[in-house]
């Protein structure tokens, strides 16, 4: 069983920036799948950014060019950096990661029920 928590969220001023972090309890080293998503009120969940073990990522047009997601192995941890923060971005932010090698090195995942294992979220709220 793999447990992620996510850190980093808070209020922020548009144009602002911030991190978000997940960690997981055991390595994703070959956790080849991990992704951020996040869901506003009123509104289904959606990807926001999506990488493998191998680098390959996978960006919301709406944060292509803001947002940057990454990952360190040797922490167990999956970054999403976030600049130029906009009102629209305020939601609950939660970290997703695949089953251990259930997908090629290359393969990003977008789907979300292709993830096994969530977080609880964090709340983002970017006021203007």
């Amino acid at each position: 069983q793999m447990h992620l928590v996510e850190s980093g969220g808070g209020l922020v001023q548009s144009g602002g920036s911030l991190r978000l972090s997940c960690a997981a309890s055991k390595t994703i080293f070959s956790i080849n799948a991990m992704g951020w998503y996040r869901q506003a009120p009123g509104k289904q969940r959606e990807l926001v950014a999506a990488i493998t073990s191998g680098g390959s990522t996978n960006y919301a047009d709406s944060v292509k060019g803001r947002f940057t997601i990454s990952r360190d192995n040797a922490k167990n941890t999956v970054y999403l950096q976030m600049n130029s923060l906009k009102p629209e971005d305020t939601a609950v932010y939660y970290c997703a990661a695949a089953r251990d090698k259930a997908f090629a090195i290359s393969q990003v995942v977008t789907t979300d029920t292709l993830y096994t294992y969530w977080g609880q979220g964090t709340q983002v709220t970017v006021s203007s």
